[in-house]
Formats: C-alpha cells, sequence, structure tokens
C-alpha cells in the first residue's frame, strides 16, 4: 500500500467545506439513525443480517472517516462527536450503533498510535473511499481473554526481510465479511509470551478468511459475529510500534468503554421514548389522571440520566488525560474506564426493563409501536461483550495494589 493517495492533500480544503455544509458528525448520524437504522432494524434483527442500508448512508455523508484528521482528508472529529453519533445510530438499531462503534474504535488506534507512512496511507485511504474496520482481539483457544495470544507473527523467510505471515483462529470477528481492513492481536514473535502482544494492521488484500462458527444470538444480531479462521501476511510497517499492552491502557480500552457505552445509552434512550409514548397515550385517554405507569416512567428516566452522566464524565476524564501516557496508563483511569464498562451495561438492562414494566403487555407484544423486545435482547449481550466478571475480577486484583490519590480525578 502507498502512502497518502496521489492529490489527497489538494483534496482536505474541500472536504473540510463538505463537512461544515453538511453539518455536524451527531447530527447527520441522528438523521441515519432516526430515517434509516430505524427503519430497517426488525429486518436486521429477524434476519441477522448486516444494516447494509444504514452503513450506505454512513458512506454517503463521510462518517466513516470521522475521526481521521483532517490533514488526511477526514473529519477531525472527537470522541464526544463521535460517541454521540454511536447513540444517534444505536437508538434506531443497536447493531447499527455498535458496529459503528467497533469500526471508530480500530480508527482511533490508527490516529493516535500510527505514525508511520503504511498507516498513515490507509488513514487517507479510510476517508477517500470510506473503508470499514473490523478486530480480531479473541481467540478460541484463550478462552475470549483479548489480553494473551496463541497466534504469532511471524517473519516471512522465503519472501525476504520486511514481511511477516500470522495465522488465527478467531472466535469471532464481527462483521468480518464486510470489513474492508482488520486489526489483529498477536503475540510479537513465535518465543513470545502470550501476554508480550503487538496489534497488526491488515487491509483486504493482505488476509483470507475461512469461516468457522456463525453467529446466530439473541441480541445484537446484525453486528454478524461470526468466527474465523484468519490467515495474513503483509509487511513489518504494519504492525504498530506500541506494544499491545500499551496501547490498549492508552486507546482501546478507554475508547471501546465509552463509545459501546454510548451505544447502550441509545438503546437505552429509545426504550423510554416508547415508554413515554405509551405513557402519554395512557393519559389521552384518562384526561386529567397520572397513569399508574407514570411512576415505572419515572424510574426509567432516572437511571437513563445516571447513565448519561457516568458516560459523560468518562469522556471527560479521558480527554483530561489524553497526551498523558503516565495518566492514561495508571491505575486510577484504568479502574475509572473498567468500571464504566460494568455500570452502564448494568444500566443499560435495568432501562430497559423498567421500561417494559411501564408499557406492559403493548412493551412485551413483539407487533405494538411500544414493543421492546429487540432493545431488552440487545441490552443483554452489554455485560457478555467482555463479561463483566472478567472485568471485575480484574479491578479486584488492580484495587489490591493501588494506592489512594489526593488528585481531584483519582
Amino acid at each position: 500500500m502507498s502512502a497518502v493517495p496521489a492529490g489527497a492533500t489538494d483534496r482536505v480544503a474541500g472536504k473540510a467545506a463538505d463537512w461544515a455544509a453538511h453539518g455536524g458528525v451527531a447530527a447527520r448520524a441522528r438523521v441515519i439513525g432516526a430515517e434509516i437504522a430505524a427503519r430497517h432494524a426488525d429486518a436486521v434483527d429477524r434476519d441477522g443480517r448486516f444494516p447494509a442500508e444504514a452503513f450506505d448512508a454512513l458512506r454517503a455523508e463521510r462518517l466513516l472517516g470521522a475521526m481521521v484528521p483532517a490533514e488526511l482528508g477526514g473529519g477531525g472529529a472527537s470522541l464526544f462527536e463521535v460517541a454521540a453519533a454511536c447513540h444517534a445510530l444505536a437508538r434506531g438499531c443497536g447493531s447499527t450503533g455498535m458496529i459503528h462503534a467497533m469500526h471508530q474504535i480500530q480508527v482511533a488506534c490508527l490516529v493516535n498510535h500510527g505514525g508511520n507512512g503504511w498507516h498513515r496511507g490507509l488513514m487517507a485511504r479510510i476517508a477517500a473511499e470510506q473503508l470499514l474496520l473490523g478486530s480480531a482481539t479473541t481467540e478460541a483457544e484463550t478462552g475470549g481473554d483479548i489480553r494473551n495470544s496463541v497466534c504469532a507473527v511471524t517473519v516471512d523467510q522465503e519472501a525476504g526481510a520486511g514481511r511477516f505471515t500470522l495465522a488465527k483462529n478467531a472466535s469471532v470477528i464481527s462483521y468480518g465479511d464486510q470489513s474492508d481492513a482488520i486489526l489483529v492481536t498477536a503475540r510479537r514473535t513465535p518465543d513470545s509470551p502470550s501476554s508480550d502482544q503487538v496489534l497488526v494492521v491488515l487491509s483486504r488484500d493482505d488476509f483470507r478468511l475461512e469461516k468457522t462458527t456463525l453467529w446466530d444470538a439473541m441480541g445484537m444480531r446484525g453486528t454478524c459475529s461470526d468466527g474465523y479462521r484468519l490467515e495474513a501476511s503483509g509487511v513489518i510497517d504494519q504492525i504498530l510500534p506500541l506494544p499491545y499492552a500499551d496501547l490498549s491502557a492508552q486507546t482501546m480500552l478507554p475508547v471501546t468503554h465509552i463509545l459501546w457505552s454510548s451505544c447502550w445509552l441509545g438503546i437505552a434512550a429509545d426504550a423510554v421514548s416508547r415508554a413515554r409514548a405509551f405513557v402519554r397515550a395512557e393519559a389521552r385517554r384518562k384526561p386529567g389522571t397520572t397513569p399508574a405507569s407514570a411512576v415505572r416512567l419515572a424510574e426509567a428516566t432516572a437511571k437513563l440520566q445516571q447513565m448519561k452522566a457516568v458516560i459523560l464524565a468518562a469522556i471527560s476524564r479521558y480527554e483530561l488525560a489524553c497526551g498523558s501516557p503516565e495518566l492514561l496508563s495508571g491505575l486510577p483511569f484504568a479502574t475509572a474506564m473498567a468500571t464504566l464498562k460494568v455500570t452502564t451495561s448494568e444500566l443499560v438492562r435495568e432501562v430497559v426493563e423498567a421500561a417494559i414494566r411501564t408499557c406492559g403487555l403493548a412493551g412485551y407484544r413483539n407487533d405494538t409501536p411500544y414493543s421492546l423486545g429487540r432493545h431488552l435482547r440487545d441490552a443483554h449481550s452489554a455485560a457478555l461483550m467482555i463479561g463483566n466478571d472478567r472485568i471485575m475480577s480484574h479491578v479486584a486484583t488492580q484495587l489490591l495494589v493501588q494506592r489512594d490519590g489526593s488528585g481531584p480525578f483519582e
């Protein structure tokens, strides 16, 4: 792959004008979420298919390159703007919001840690061609432990210096069939310990996928999180230089938990919106009275506000820590980001359940405007995406060695 495509720099000013003319990232995502993702959400869920219509619209609005720096043709969007976009998309379709979040997590890793010509060339292509990025961090042999790898980067002696191969038995690669590039974790060398990992960036021409399992799940069905055998080769420049442990602490983990949480907030917000519409309809039927279900609506709204507050606090904390590897890699920050995920993944289920109790049978049925079955099934995925028990066990270990801080953000 070449570096920045010819003429890309000359097009930057025009693309910046396009971004301004079309409005902000969140505003454009809000339209797509409400008018396109929501319209196809039930079909995506029922058929377990990729939300193609929503991603066609995201590409048309150039939102897949939202986080790519402006000098490479992207939108240069902040994490707050992207989180708001994920929230807006998930209000219409949980799977659409989650896929967009997963993509932007990978883009953030490139933006923050991919400084060489190969990586800059890929970022320019993401902006120009609206490439969709996936990830392969889990392996069947490690039981979903993303901080350990069996597969390894092997220098390809026959192909000459500077080239590598790797093979990974990935238990999950979400939307693998649709991914234009995949970021893969692997041991640094075949002799490295399982925890000595790197992140390898592969473009579509670099890898081959053989499907091993199918994604037929209760919720988040449109993410198409099939299992694959991945075989790849490439040049050494494709490997991000920072050890994965540091890259994860500084970018992958916090951005993942913030954007996932934003998606869950979108699912919860749509559930509360449906519950509010139900209560208002009940109030219109009996003027002058407050429906009994309004108490449940108040409960759901309070939990929704709690979700929003902890996510906004996490974004602020991340932005304050950016530029300081010491803060980003510290135990207080890691604990805060880990517990963010646990908190929001539990709250989304509680909000949706409160909304169902608000709507009663109308929320339980699949054939009413207040139906919440898809929301509840999607919400139950939250505690399982990196299991909460695994996270809290890790946090418990950290707390044994973590000293009490005296600063305002410790």
